[in-house]
């Protein structure tokens, strides 16, 4: 039955306002109201799956010092998923707070993955960074946040899929990528270095020029601007909108390949010592022919293993450089006293496999491709190092920043995810009945649930062409269900389930309002 939902003004909790505004001092006036908002940091890494410190054992041992000490300060949410595992959709849907499906971006375009582009009828929905601009922001971007393809549009300087209405300032990072000076060594078989796996290890001290050094460069000088008093008596022109708090976006591109670091990095991660993940060796026989096009046959991969240890160990060294820079994002908030009054939100657009079913990279719909990294740090919380088990969605993100900012009352009515403030303030809520939606290509979608994943390829379900997969007995997904008819009631449940989710996200509606709890039928809906 179609559900008829309507999305109710979210007002600020006591947790967006009082959360970040607890170590500051009590002004007056609009000017003063401005100063009292939280700066906003976000760091958007590219290609990054949760293999970082915070997200693993121990015993991996990845080198993310940085990223550990933002988890320590922060609330780390273990399942958070992407709305698309590809780059152009997957960022155009967190900027958005829309659904691709309703947004218009379902494709990886080099200059058209921005709703307001794809879309006319929302070339007036703002996209986050513009909704705090037009809320009184500083709003500043740096390298890649919209698409950009990667290598070749860093290497030509391009804006990409950028929204230039979003921004104050923004700058393309324009790097070597490809042709930095050294050996760079093809690990696969694809001629694309935006899509095979090709490695560069870098001498310590010739990395100034590669693209994340020179974020970094860059919001270190913005950070240091907007940070800076202007000297006493001073009658030029100095920054603009010179009270209003910022909200800075900087995009890292690794770990995207291809995979370039310093050796230092590469160090951390001996070739030999890389575990190859366990795949048994029927793994792909029980699943449709398109969950199976990235697999190790493909013909751009066909690795051996010795070159599936050397993609694997230069992924990792790209995260350790990343983190890295990270670090000196954090270390300048500290020094310029602007640690206080800052939200960090660290994040990837999406997840990546690395051989698990022998499956490689993106576009995938098994957890690694669609579950990312996303840490929330506000000043004040009383959760620092807190952990969250429950589903999210990034395009939670636009309405979570609304409300901390102070201002959720003003945020877009057709937003379609939900305010993570409420997880922020409790992170041991369990969020029952929380679901993810997540779209591909090759006309694949999934519905991720406490329990359970379910995968479709294909507009209906016909049997041969479905995944179910039960987490709390295969995490790691490799017993499909959805053809055992020991499991046709809960089959039957989740697919009502999606079908909703699906018929929500294609109509623009809030398909987080559709509550449903693990189990084999859908939950009365919430009013």
């Amino acid at each position: 039955m179609k559900r008829q939902l309507i999305r109710a003004a979210k007002m600020n909790s006591s947790l967006g306002i009082a959360l970040v505004l607890a170590l500051l001092p009590a002004t007056t006036g609009a000017v003063a109201r401005a100063q009292r908002r939280p700066n906003i940091l976000l760091v958007v890494a590219d290609d990054l799956n949760t293999r970082i410190g915070p997200y693993v054992d121990a015993s991996l041992k990845l080198h993310t010092p940085n990223l550990d000490r933002l988890a320590a300060e922060g609330v780390s949410f273990t399942r958070a998923y992407t709305q698309y595992p590809v780059c152009g959709p997957a960022r155009a849907s967190f900027m958005s707070g829309l659904y691709p499906e309703t947004n218009g971006v379902t494709g990886n375009g080099f200059a058209t993955s921005n709703h307001r582009i794809a879309t006319p009828s929302l070339a007036d929905h703002p996209t986050l960074a513009g909704f705090l601009r037009e809320g009184g922001y500083y709003s500043a971007r740096v390298s890649k946040i919209f698409h950009v393809g990667v290598p070749g549009g860093i290497e030509r300087g391009e804006a990409g899929s950028d929204d230039p209405d979003s921004w104050d300032y923004a700058i393309n990072i324009m790097a070597p990528e490809t042709l930095t000076p050294g050996n760079l060594e093809k690990l696969s078989r694809g001629d694309h270095y935006g899509s095979n796996f090709s490695r560069m290890i870098l001498p310590d001290g010739e990395e100034l020029s590669q693209a994340d050094v020179l974020a970094t460069d860059q919001a270190i000088a913005i950070l240091e601007n907007r940070a800076g008093a202007r000297p006493s008596g001073a009658t030029n022109r100095t920054k603009f909108k010179e009270d209003a708090p910022f909200f800075l976006a900087v995009g890292f591109v690794r770990p995207h390949v291809p995979l370039i670091a310093p050796e230092r990095h590469f160090a951390h991660y001996p070739e030999d010592d890389v575990d190859l993940p366990d795949v048994p060796g029927d793994d792909l026989d029980d699943v449709p022919a398109a969950a199976r096009r990235n697999s190790n046959a493909a013909p751009r991969f066909r690795m051996d293993t010795s070159e599936q240890r050397q993609s694997i160990a230069a992924y990792y060294a790209s995260i350790s450089f990343m983190d890295e820079q990270l670090g000196r994002l954090l270390d300048t908030l500290e020094r310029l006293g602007l640690r206080d009054n800052t939200i960090v939100v660290f994040m990837s657009d999406h997840g990546y496999n690395l051989g698990e079913h022998n499956v490689w990279q993106k576009t995938n719909l098994w957890e690694e491709s669609v579950r990312v990294p996303l840490i929330i740090s506000a000043p004040g919380m009383g959760n620092a190092g807190a952990r969250t088990d429950a589903v999210v969605e990034l395009l939670d993100l636009y309405p979570t920043l609304a409300e901390m900012s102070g201002l959720g009352d003003q945020a877009p009515f057709i937003l379609q995810g939900e305010s993570l403030v409420p997880l922020l303030e409790a992170p041991e809520t369990d969020g029952a009945g929380r679901t993810a939606y997540t779209i591909t290509s090759a006309d694949g979608a999934s519905l991720r649930t406490d329990r359970w994943r379910y995968n479709r390829w294909g507009e209906d379900a016909e049997g041969d062409n479905e995944e179910l997969y039960d987490h709390d007995n295969d995490p790691a997904e490799h017993h499909n269900l959805a053809r055992d008819p020991a499991y046709g009631a809960i089959l039957d449940g989740i697919r009502t389930r999606f079908e909703q989710v699906r018929e929500a996200a294609r109509d623009g509606v809030l398909a987080a309002e559709l509550s449903w709890e693990d189990g084999n039928q859908p939950e009365a809906e919430r009013r």
